[in-house]
């Protein structure tokens, strides 16, 4: 069996879900062993053995975190080598595309992003032209580089828990020499709700919100869920940019995404349509979102969207 290497950034107390996701694939393709950046508390230690790491990497530098990717992909092709992986699964976010891409020029790497699921001998099914087609492909070099897109998989722990034995990797030393460091960083307000990319549940405004995004984020508080916007929300200044859902934003795959105020253009469509269940709310009744929709409401989103979240809120009691 192939050697799978999962490369994770920053655990944090509790393992992110697509972390557990990625470990989960990886032991259909064989022996896993997790490259780790950052600090690994116990907890976390003990849910990598849990879901089947027989080995953790760690850097011998521990300053990856000054730096822009450079760094971090100089200690995965390290890991690489020393373990011996054929494969590595990384997230499929910004950061991890491009540290995928590096590894792809360090290891001669085959790269394939986008991927939904790898089968055991190594074919990624993949989404492609803003999800139109399902595809698939395979890398025929020696190693092969995965970048996951969240939400592919259910998480589930190793039959088997394993030990992991912790290996220190020998950081090059001039993988920072030419890399672009980290002058200064600004805390982001935390909102308490879960991260978009892995969120369960997005509840997304766009410009029938005209400004005003409380009623979507009354709902995602009451469902528990990430908010989400389209791109004409974003550039409105209405809300964040990082709350961007679409073809030149975030791609999310949640089991439910409430749509309100959307038209569901394709640039839409591409970063959501692979949701579960998709529900639609906009007043007019020829939007394209509900070409794609499992349910839609032709309404007034500042009327459904409290009556939802009273009910939501009612029920749970």
């Amino acid at each position: 069996m192939a050697n799978v290497l999962v490369f994770i950034d920053n655990p944090g107390q509790v393992l992110k879900k697509s972390s557990l996701e990625l470990l989960t694939i990886a032991r259909s393709l064989g022996e896993t062993a997790v490259a780790v950046n950052g600090e690994l508390h116990d907890a976390a230690a003990t849910t990598l053995g849990a879901y089947g790491a027989a080995a953790v990497y760690r850097p011998s530098a521990d300053d990856l975190d000054d730096y822009l990717v450079a760094a971090k992909a100089a200690f995965v092709a390290a890991a690489v080598d020393k373990s011996g992986a054929t494969s590595v699964l990384l997230d499929n976010s910004p950061e991890g595309k491009e540290i995928a891409a590096r590894l792809g020029i360090r290891l001669s790497a085959g790269v394939i992003t986008d991927v939904v699921a790898v089968d055991a001998d190594g074919t990624a099914h993949k989404s492609v032209l803003a999800g139109s087609y399902a595809t698939a492909a395979k890398a025929t070099t020696p190693v092969s580089v995965f970048s996951v897109k969240a939400n592919s998989v259910n998480p589930e722990p190793a039959a088997a828990p394993a030990t992991p034995e912790t290996v220190t990797v020998d950081v090059p030393a001039d993988a920072a020499a030419t890399a672009a460091r980290i002058t200064a960083r600004e805390q982001k307000v935390a909102s308490g709700r879960p991260d978009l990319t892995d969120a369960r549940i997005v509840v997304a405004g766009g410009r029938g919100l005209d400004g005003d995004f409380t009623p979507v984020e009354e709902l995602a508080d009451a469902l528990g869920a990430a908010v989400g916007a389209s791109r004409a929300a974003t550039d409105a200044g209405w809300i964040s940019h990082d709350a961007q859902v679409g073809q030149t934003g975030k791609v999310v795959s949640p089991q439910l995404y409430i749509s309100a105020g959307i038209s569901g253009a394709i640039q839409q469509k591409a970063g959501m349509q692979t949701a579960k269940v998709i529900v639609a709310v906009n007043k007019d009744a020829e939007s394209p979102v509900f070409e794609i929709a499992d349910f839609g409401i032709v309404g007034d989103l500042f009327k459904v969207l409290p009556q939802a979240t009273a009910e939501i809120k009612k029920r749970k009691g």
